[in-house]
């Protein structure tokens, strides 16, 4: 036999975890299926389809107290249990087990206090009998343990359920522990667990009255089926006893037939008048209720009124346009003492505006006619004041402006250098700062007609102040020009190395020192007074501030002011468009002031070209310094300067090389070249006026210089071969001793110094071998073929060779050496000659006695080897005769 779903433990804990939390423990649990009886017209319970259930008994212990409960547990549709109804067993009234299932396994249970009694039951079918009996056992048990009373039980002898019971009791296994802490199996009844379930479902009295009975009968406690049998056969005779007294009390029955159907009648009239008064009930109902329901109505009607009266008064108020703001938009003045009232006018149009966009207004106003015409009527205004704002602006912007120029007390003067001071013109701007960024809000494009008509006007200021300034600063800069040759040749502008012309480099500073951080601060406060989303911008001045005069007016309160028009508008703009288009406004701002600082630079290369070294290095110190997005133009301007100056220095530097390549087209030329001598002074002078990061630019010109010097150098050498080499050592000896203190100190320098210096000594071995080649030709000769043979015979062989043999070996030492001193002399009288540099005799010299022994030495060694048995003046009488000249 298949086991029983009430002995799976996996179901038990499926049903646990379903009811987890309820502090409920699970008595049983069994799979039942579940159908829904119909009453049909015979009276008879039929079947819908069944559906599988688990019914689980649990209780539920508060104190001495319990509850027990019969849950429906159902599956989801994962396949896990989940509570679906819950039954309170104190509410049990029946138990019946229908009869219309052949099997015997489908029973209902009566609850009494369900709403509905009319609805049918759930019945519940088992797979057994078994499993039937064990549920209504178990219910029955504990209705009667925890409740103290049994339900009716119809359709089941419950004998026979007695009797299944005790044949059915399971043998359960405890287990105890000894004394050891070991567990010990041990086997009982399920008796001797709980009370059995005769004791439960009859008393100790009934079954005295039962053993009593059956002692009539002369049968013992065991006998159950055979007193069974008895007990039926005398019912059956009961009853057929009973039907016969029925028969025979016939005239009684048909008396109580009468009175039924009389009764029957009255019933009928009672349940005709009870329909009578059920329709007019109801129709009353329906009345009250159609009542209830338009008394509802009106009512939310009321409320809705009131409510849309009050949404309706703040449209209204929202809609309605102050007559003071009106005013003040469409016909105002922009005077200062108005300026409030048109700020706070702007204020509240852009507050209205944005009240009536459909995030700040309710979208079902936002189609309304009367939104809508109130819209453009407030567009209308903003026009309109747009308009009049900035052509007010436009004009304000030229009037002051013009009012400037026309004052010549602006400017400067002949004598007098005057800074220009924009602190009155800044701050008349500011008094319509909050103007402009009103007008942006409303209004972003007119922005761009306003920022033209700012930039051409103060452009006009600025040239004007810029060209007077330069003007007066040239004039007022006093330095005497006494043009002289820098290199040889030369046909350019320069000053005499005496001449001091730093007034001319302090004038291009002071240039800078006004304007730069003038035009800093002017791009700085165009860019917040115009409303541009740019980074914060580098303090008033920049680099260089510090070079200003600390009294020149008094004046230098460009402090920026227009940053607290709106200190919330702090966006980096880094990525802006705005930053694209403030560098186009500046580039229409400060356009054209650059002729100016071209001047001063171009009037300053002509009193002394090597005065750009000190430019440079100034326009360097200002460039690296500018570093704010709103100084674009700024840094354009000055990178223009310093590729002017770079320019004109340049310039400079092709002129010089241009004169010392001249000096190849002169004639035969001796002793040291002009320009040698001429290069260190002007290099000398040149470091003088190195300043800042203006290093590399002379590092460039000497790199330039010293190129074409060594180049024109070789090429004039070339001119006459026989006196090259002696050129060349008299001028790259020149040129070590005139910048050696400065290649000492200038790494660039240092690397020609060396470039000379190797080819120096190049030049001078050339020119040494040359003179000792011309005095002792045959003993060189013969100590060359010599060293040719050694290659290719062995020592022994040579003499044997043509020419030389030892006779030709006498023949030579006779002629060579014969008046050796002699000769020695006419090599000093030789080197002496053609030497136009005395200073270098005495080194050329000393060469030229070391290169001869050398030589010396080497034929010396090869005689003795080849010549064994000649004798052949030593290298040390050959040494002492050279020291003794």
């Amino acid at each position: 036999m298949a086991k029983s779903s009430a002995d799976d433990e996996e179901l038990r804990r499926a049903c646990e975890a379903a009811i987890e939390g309820t502090k409920q423990s699970i008595v049983m649990s069994i799979r039942v299926a579940k159908s829904r009886g119909v009453w049909g017209k015979s009276g008879k319970l039929g079947r819908q389809m069944a559906k599988p259930r688990v019914l689980a008994l649990s209780v539920k212990s508060k104190g001495q107290r319990k509850k027990a409960f019969l849950r429906v547990m159902k599956y989801s549709s994962g396949g896990v249990l989940e509570p679906a109804k819950m039954y309170k067993l104190k509410h049990l009234s029946k138990v019946e087990v229908i009869t219309n299932d052949p099997s015997g396994c489908t029973f209902t249970l009566g609850f009494d206090n369900l709403r509905s009694q009319s609805v049918a039951p759930p019945q519940w079918t088992m797979r057994n009998t078994d499993d039937r009996n064990r549920i209504l056992v178990c219910i029955l048990n504990i209705c009667k343990d925890v409740l103290g009373k049994l339900p009716k039980v119809v359709g089941i002898d419950i004998v026979e359920m007695a009797l299944w019971a005790k044949d059915n009791t399971p043998v359960v296994t405890t287990q105890r522990s000894t004394e050891d802490g070991e567990p010990v199996a041990e086997a009982v009844t399920e008796s001797e667990l709980k009370v059995t379930v005769e004791k439960e479902l009859v008393s100790q009295a009934e079954e005295e009255d039962m053993e009593a009975l059956l002692g009539t009968y002369v049968m013992g406690i065991g006998e159950a089926e055979a007193f069974s049998e008895r007990l039926k056969r005398e019912l059956q005779a009961l009853e057929a006893a009973n039907v016969h007294a029925i028969l025979e009390s016939e005239p009684l029955v048909d008396e109580v037939l009468n009175g039924l159907e009389a009764a029957t009648n009255i019933v009928d009239d009672m349940d005709e008048w009870l329909g009578i008064f059920n329709v007019k009930l109801r129709h009353m109902r329906e009345d009250i209720e159609s009542i209830e329901t338009r008394n509802n109505k009106l009512e939310m009607q009321s409320v809705n009124n009131k409510a849309l009266i009050e949404e309706l008064d703040k449209v209204i108020e929202r809609l309605r346009v102050p007559s003071e703001y009106s005013a003040s938009l469409t016909g105002g003045s922009f005077d200062e003492a108005d300026m409030l009232q048109n700020i706070e006018a702007c204020e509240w149009l852009a507050k209205a505006l944005k009240g009536l966009e459909v995030p700040n207004l309710d979208p079902i106003y936002a189609n309304m006619r009367s939104v809508k015409e109130k819209r453009a009527e407030l567009k209308i205004l903003k026009a309109t004041f747009v308009t009049r704002a900035s052509e007010f602006l436009r004009n304000y912007f030229a009037s002051l402006v013009d009012f400037m120029v026309s004052d010549k007390s602006y400017f400067s003067q002949r004598g007098q250098l005057k800074r220009p001071d924009h602190a009155d013109l800044r701050y008349k701007c500011r008094t319509y700062a909050r103007l402009l960024q009103h007008l942006k809000s409303l209004d972003k494009n007119c922005l761009g007609p306003l920022r033209k008509a700012y930039c051409s006007s103060l452009n006009l200021l600025l040239r004007r102040e810029a060209r007077e300034f330069a003007n007066e600063l040239r004039a007022s800069t006093k330095v005497s020009r006494n043009p002289t040759v820098w290199l040889e040749g030369s046909t350019g502008s320069s000053q005499n190395a005496n001449t001091d012309t730093s007034a001319v480099s302090d004038a291009y500073a002071k240039m800078l020192t006004i304007f730069i951080p003038l035009l800093v601060d002017e791009s700085s406060f165009f860019a917040h007074f115009m409303c541009f989303e740019v980074p914060a911008l580098a303090p008033p001045g920049g680099v260089g501030s510090d070079k200003r005069p600390n009294n020149d007016d008094g004046n230098d309160d460009d402090d920026l002011g227009i940053m607290d028009i709106d200190e919330t508008d702090k966006k980096t703009g880094k990525t802006s468009p705005d930053l694209t288009a403030l560098n186009e406004s500046l580039q229409d701002l400060l356009d054209g002031i650059q002729e100016d600082f071209y001047a001063v630079v171009d009037w300053a290369y002509k009193i002394d070209p090597l005065r750009c070294i000190s430019m440079h290095g100034i326009t360097e110190k200002y460039l690296s310094g500018q570093k704010a997005d709103a100084a674009g133009f700024v840094r354009l301007l000055l990178g223009d300067l310093e590729a002017r100056v770079s320019m004109q220095f340049s310039r400079f530097v092709d002129e010089a090389c241009h004169q010392i390549e001249r000096n190849e087209r002169n004639v035969r030329q001796m002793g040291v070249l002009p320009y040698i001598p001429r290069f260190a002074a002007l290099a000398t002078r040149m470091e003088q006026y190195i300043q800042g990061q203006s290093r590399d630019l002379v590092d460039q010109a000497y790199t330039k210089f010293v190129s074409i010097m060594f180049v024109t150098l070789e090429k004039i050498a070339q001119q006459d071969p026989k006196y090259a080499d002696i050129l060349l050592l008299e001028n790259y000896a020149a040129f070590q001793n005139s910048l050696y203190d400065l290649a000492n100190v200038v790494p660039t320098l240092a690397k020609f110094y060396h470039q000379a210096s190797e080819a120096y000594e190049q030049a001078c071995t050339r020119h040494i071998s040359l003179i000792i080649y011309y005095q002792f030709e045959r003993l060189f000769q013969f100590a060359k073929k010599i060293e040719d043979f050694m290659y290719t015979i062995t020592p022994e062989e040579i003499p044997f060779q043509l020419g030389l043999s030892k006779m030709e070996l006498r023949k030579m030492l006779k002629s060579s050496l014969s008046g050796v001193d002699k000769s020695i002399a006419q090599m000093y009288k030789k080197l002496q000659k053609n030497l136009a540099s005395e200073e270098l005799l005495p080194s050329l010299w000393d060469k030229c006695k070391k290169e001869f022994l050398d030589k010396y030495e080497s034929f010396v060694q090869l005689v003795a080897k080849v010549y064994p048995s000649e004798n052949v003046p030593g290298v040390t009488e050959m040494r002492g005769l050279l020291a003794s000249m």
